[in-house]
């Protein structure tokens, strides 16, 4: 598909209002035939910076940013446009990024704040014109596309839940490896980069940089500055345009600008420092205990104690109210049945917790029963398979234990519960170490759930359907996307322009990082079960436990192992070819 198959001059084009024009930051973008009033309006506007949050990242504030920045005076022009009173919507002005016009807004308002700072700031000087910007969207537009219809393919459950745990389980085994060894007394390796390179070696972390050879520090830079240009060229070879790919020099510049701004800066500079990653996981922690932090703050507390009272003390079932006595006593002519009605009833804090107890029974068993009743509208997660009988019926006495890279060569999906997210967070929790009677017992469910009566965790199984139809609806659900690209966009791009940049923290700095994120991690644990778990009931020592966990996260160098193989994990996932063929033989059938 080639990239004139998108470009339409028919398509209408929006003249966007005088006082939004007069604003606009690109040359030649303000007409001379405006009004006079118009233009002393615009003056007085405030500029996009001094705008609140609240304002820059709401829906209308967005389209206006992305009119003022992506459709430029010159291109709105004509088309019976110009007399136009209301903007039309986004979506009708600038191609179709994806199939959602909400993620469409979201993306355009990225694609503004990168255009305005990098592309403007230089090419603006050079010549009023936009074409180049118009290319630019044309060409975005197509990758994006073309990389919906692939991200359509894509098993994201299976990705999300199976195969990037599966290479965090393999980080966390090869640290603790590495570290073991270099602290052992009768290891020969005393570096653990060494011993961690050589368990799982990287053509672009290649060779283990020391600061006692200097030339291995410069060797491993040139390796992976080559990986990733090697990297965004095929991706490339792939996406684009067939004409913009024979552009060598529209190649060599887009694959610069994503193989050094975005990988390089990005990806291999920032994202694999052990702070950042650090302050991701808070952020993350913070998102799942602040539900919990609601409620508490809204329940009332006792003024003589000070502490919130539980549901059966604000009702007055655990502690009666004072008041009910004296107002009792002081009513004349009462009989003895009606003062004996008014007398306050004490009843055991134990008999209330029985029947709180039954209730949240009551209530799980009625969850449960009416989950099995919508099972049978759950969607299958097993895919049409186009195999003989005799092969599905091999596949089907296929035991257990098999490697989950035979049941994906197959075309099995795994089961949910057999995933390696709950493997991982067993391992990174060391419940082998702390708790292995737990562990025991969740292998013996495990087990259970796989082989027991009903096979309900097996492969569209009963428990299967569901933890599926659970993972799709909460996490995977394509409506959270345009608000996650919008708190991204603000976190960013604040104020839609460039935030300031980041001061790399000291290394007491990174500490108090680490630590604050092990002590948002133990708020999320109840404290009696964080007593159990840690053997202790100090909080110092709890959170210097949780604090050796994070430590896996320390060395960036050995993060990069983990982010590399990752990203290369999600583009083979999206790019099946680069797994098959070389990138000079991508290159070659496009080109020629």
């Amino acid at each position: 598909m080639t990239e004139s198959t998108y470009r339409d001059p028919d398509v209408p084009h929006l003249q966007p209002p005088s006082h939004e024009a007069s604003t606009s930051s690109t040359p030649g973008a303000t007409g001379s035939s405006l009004p006079n009033h118009t233009r002393a309006k615009s003056l007085t506007r405030p500029v996009e910076t001094q705008k609140p949050q609240s304002d820059t990242i709401s829906d209308k504030a967005t389209a206006a940013f992305i009119r003022r920045t992506l459709c430029s005076h010159n291109v709105l022009l004509g088309n019976g446009e110009k007399g136009r009173s209301t903007p039309r919507p986004i979506e009708e002005v600038l191609p179709p990024l994806t199939s959602s016009n909400g993620v469409d807004l979201q993306l355009y308002g990225i694609i503004s704040v990168i255009i305005k700072e990098f592309v403007q700031t230089w090419y603006s000087k050079i010549t009023p014109d936009q074409v180049f910007v118009s290319e630019v969207i044309q060409i975005i537009a197509h990758c994006t596309r073309a990389l919906e219809q692939r991200l359509r393919k894509v098993d994201l459950e299976a990705l999300l839940i199976d195969e990037i745990p599966e290479l965090l389980q393999a980080h966390l085994t090869s640290f603790r490896i590495a570290k073991h060894q270099a602290t052992s007394p009768n290891s020969l390796a005393s570096d653990p980069r060494l011993v961690y390179h050589t368990l799982h070696p990287h053509p672009a972390l290649s060779p283990v940089p020391t600061d006692l050879v200097p030339a291995t520090v410069v060797e491993q830079r040139e390796s992976e500055s080559a990986w990733r240009q090697l990297l965004v060229q095929g991706v490339l070879a792939v996406l684009l345009p067939t004409e913009d790919l024979e552009n060598g020099c529209l190649r060599a510049l887009v694959g610069e600008i994503f193989a050094e701004m975005i990988l390089g800066n990005g990806i291999s500079g920032k994202a694999c420092e052990g702070w950042l990653l650090w302050e991701g996981i808070t952020s993350i922690a913070e998102v799942l205990q602040s539900d919990a932090t609601k409620e508490e703050v809204s329940q009332p507390e006792d003024a003589s104690s000070g502490q919130p009272l539980t549901r059966l003390e604000r009702y007055g079932l655990l502690n009666p109210l004072e008041g009910a006595e004296t107002a009792g006593s002081q009513e004349p002519h009462v009989t003895g049945q009606h003062r004996h009605r008014r007398s306050p009833v004490h009843i055991p804090g134990s008999f209330w917790a029985v029947l709180q107890y039954a209730f949240l029974a009551f209530t799980a068993v009625r969850a449960v029963i009416l989950n099995l009743a919508t099972l049978s509208s759950l969607p299958s997660r097993s895919a049409p398979s186009e195999q003989s009988p005799g092969d599905a019926l091999s596949q089907s006495q296929m035991p257990q234990a098999d490697a989950p890279e035979s049941r994906r060569s197959l075309g099995i999906k795994r089961p949910v519960v057999s995933m390696t997210l709950w493997s991982c967070a067993a391992q990174f929790a060391e419940l082998d170490v702390r708790m292995p009677w737990l562990l025991g017992f969740i292998s013996v469910l495990h087990r259970g759930a796989l082989v027991g009566p009903g096979k309900v965790g097996e492969t569209d199984g009963v428990l299967d359907r569901f933890l599926s139809n659970t993972i799709q609806t909460r996490i995977l659900n394509p409506v959270f996307l345009p608000m996650v690209l919008r708190t991204l966009r603000a976190t960013l791009f604040p104020n839609n322009a460039l935030g300031p940049p980041r001061q790399i923290p000291s290394d007491e700095d990174a500490k108090a990082i680490k630590h604050r994120c092990a002590a948002t991690l133990l708020n999320l644990l109840p404290p009696k079960l964080a007593a159990a778990f840690f053997a202790s009931y100090d909080r110092d020592t709890q959170i210097r436990q949780i604090e050796d966990n994070l430590s896996c996260l320390d060395d960036t160098y050995l993060n990069k192992h983990l982010i590399f193989q990752i990203v290369e994990l999600i583009i083979l996932r999206l790019f099946p070819e680069l797994g098959e063929r070389g990138v000079k033989e991508l290159l070659g059938d496009r080109i020629n």
